[in-house]
């Protein structure tokens, strides 16, 4: 549990939050969506304040499930392989606890505890997460989200598109390049994220269909 504890507090510092608050004395809750993410950011302090927070978000995905990761004994649910000590024992249990990590920093950056648990659409923080588990999977989502979003100029339905199909690149990633000896853990972190992030659009959801949602430009 401890390692899960960890990847909720990283995911729960609220980076888009700080920035705002430093450059210009305001809450980003209070602007366009509500979100603490890099897209609301953009829109209330700049596009270079969005990037900043776009990074920082994917990194503390990242950082949460390397930490995690070194704390299990290196475990990687992908391959196989150990690159570390042996704190766990059991491989297939620490998979599944670094999967639960994997969620729950995501969990973290939407209901962050710093901030009455509201924060941002936990996009970022889940690339930075899959970059680190399945790289494949998380670029060939990100060619999805590129896509969704030039042709529609709406971030929203690229995210939205992009988290749904991070599980089935993991399947395919499995069935045709190289099998995964602990496919259920990740495949079922990556559709709890799935979902997390759906349930955080559900307000750019109705907006989409509504025809109001703001276009990216």
């Amino acid at each position: 549990m401890i390692v899960v504890i960890i990847a909720y507090l990283i995911g729960s510092i609220p980076f888009g939050y700080l920035i705002v608050r430093a450059r210009e004395g305001g809450d980003i809750r209070e602007t366009g969506s509500g979100g603490t993410g890099a897209t609301n950011v953009a829109r209330r302090a700049g596009k270079g304040a969005g990037v900043f927070t776009l990074v920082l978000d994917a990194l503390k995905g990242a950082a949460a499930i390397a930490l995690a990761w070194a704390f299990l004994g290196g475990t990687s649910i992908t391959t196989g392989l150990r690159i570390g000590g042996h704190l766990y024992a059991n491989e297939e249990g620490a998979s599944w606890w670094l999967a639960a990590a994997a969620v729950a920093v995501v969990l973290g950056h939407i209901f962050p505890i710093w901030l009455g648990f509201r924060g941002g659409k936990g996009v970022a923080t889940a690339v930075g997460v899959f970059l680190v588990l399945t790289p494949i999977a998380m670029i060939l989502a990100g060619v999805v989200f590129l896509f969704a979003v030039w042709r529609t100029r709406y971030v929203s339905l690229g995210s939205i598109v992009a988290a749904v199909t991070i599980p089935l690149f993991i399947l395919l990633q499995h069935l045709l390049i190289r099998p995964m000896p602990h496919l259920a853990p990740v495949v079922t972190a990556a559709t709890a994220n799935a979902l997390l992030i759906v349930f955080a659009h559900r307000a750019n959801i109705r907006r989409l269909l509504q025809g109001s949602e703001n276009r990216f430009s």
